[in-house]
């Protein structure tokens, strides 16, 4: 049997079978892959789109992650320029008036004491 003649269905004068059942299931068929063909466009569109977001995204969090890291690491040399500050004004009011601190921080201590035991 003929594989381009189909069942029941005839041959003109070219050799190309007419069947109105064939032509009509290579248009449905057709039809279908058309469909798929756009459906599959905007699915790819859509994932392209929200690749897109998701790169964003991670961008921005992987930056907001390094400037807190940044910030961080900057912490302690500050908190270490401030503790020499203040060491250093201390030293410099000791030296001014050594009496005066011993006997505030004597007071002081007193007063705390009193305090502890109440």
């Amino acid at each position: 049997m003929d594989r381009n003649t189909p069942i029941g269905g005839s041959r003109t004068g070219t050799g190309i079978a007419v069947n109105p059942a064939s032509a009509k299931i290579e248009d449905v068929t057709q039809t279908a892959h058309q469909a798929t063909d756009r459906i599959a466009d905007k699915a790819v569109s859509q994932v392209d789109r929200l690749i897109g977001t998701a790169h964003r995204a991670v961008d921005s969090a992987a930056d907001a992650a390094s400037s807190a890291a940044e910030w961080a690491s900057a912490i302690p040399e500050q908190a270490k320029q401030v503790q020499t500050r203040l060491t250093e004004a201390a030293s410099a009011s000791i030296r001014e008036r050594p009496i005066a601190i011993v006997a505030g921080a004597l007071v002081v201590g007193y007063l705390l004491g009193r305090l502890a035991r109440d």
